[in-house]
């Protein structure tokens, strides 16, 4: 089997459809992967090669678009883009695979709503790894509302803030619908409650560069988690950690003791 060539489908939720992405081996344990803000299942899983080191690893691997990305629907009133209304995306996604459980594994954004996932359906999560997002997923990542005012500004000339012009800048790059992307970011940061991470009982992981500036501590993290365990993504910052080979091998490990564990 081609471990490169991916199967592509579409699901409705509400009425959004959510585009989706299978590879890997069809009989093996599936592993839904939830990519971050402003990326897409391609960018943050294709091409740094996770559908590949899972699919050679022997499991089926499943992807979404985030609602408001790639190729995916993108509403642009905030409201559609709560951590509980994009959770339901990736539910949606796995009855659309007839998929009854999934290792679920979450990049930045995409950690903090498969917490949310986990939180509100521990049935269909049988361990979780939480990426580029450390204690920041309680306690916050900082302001990003200049990062929303950038991508709604008529021009990147009239952003002068330096991350919001860096995000402006990728937009314009990959010529993402910008408004989709600041109503999304509006509303996607809901914190995640000590209380609810008490919930998460299932076996997690949590993966952040020691050069993120963005995440906040992995160990922090990992403590509040009944089953949780840190790893530290060596010199890599929050855009590089996702395809470092030792964040794979970790969460390789980590899906293997899961397993032997069972």
């Amino acid at each position: 089997m081609n471990l490169d060539k991916l199967q592509s489908a579409r699901v409705s939720n509400g009425d959004v459809e959510i585009a989706w992405y299978e590879g890997g081996h069809p009989d093996g344990e599936p592993v839904l992967l939830i990519h971050g803000f402003a990326s897409t299942a391609h960018v943050n899983w294709v091409f740094p090669g996770w559908f590949k080191t899972l699919g050679e690893a022997g499991y089926r691997v499943l992807a979404l678009d985030n609602r408001g990305h790639g190729k995916s629907d993108k509403p642009h009133d905030p409201e559609a883009y709560t951590p509980e209304i994009m959770a339901s995306d990736a539910v949606a996604v796995l009855a659309d695979a007839g998929v009854r459980s999934a290792h679920v594994f979450g990049y930045s954004m995409g950690a903090r709503n498969s917490a949310f996932l986990t939180i509100a359906h521990p049935e269909l999560v049988r361990s979780v790894v939480f990426g580029g997002l450390g204690i920041g997923m309680v306690e916050g990542v900082g302001d990003w509302d200049p990062i929303a005012d950038a991508l709604a500004a008529p021009s990147i000339d009239d952003v002068t803030h330096e991350r919001g012009r860096m995000f402006r800048a990728f937009a314009d790059q990959t010529k993402s619908d910008r408004q989709a992307l600041a109503a999304c970011i509006r509303t996607s940061r809901k914190l995640v409650t000590r209380e609810q991470l008490a919930r998460i009982t299932v076996p997690a992981l949590v993966g952040v560069g020691t050069k993120d500036d963005i995440a906040g501590s992995a160990s922090e993290l990992a403590d509040l988690l009944p089953d949780g365990r840190a790893f530290d993504i060596e010199g890599r910052d929050h855009m590089l950690s996702v395809g470092d080979k030792s964040f794979k091998a970790a969460v390789l490990d980590f899906l293997q003791g899961v397993k032997d564990a069972a």
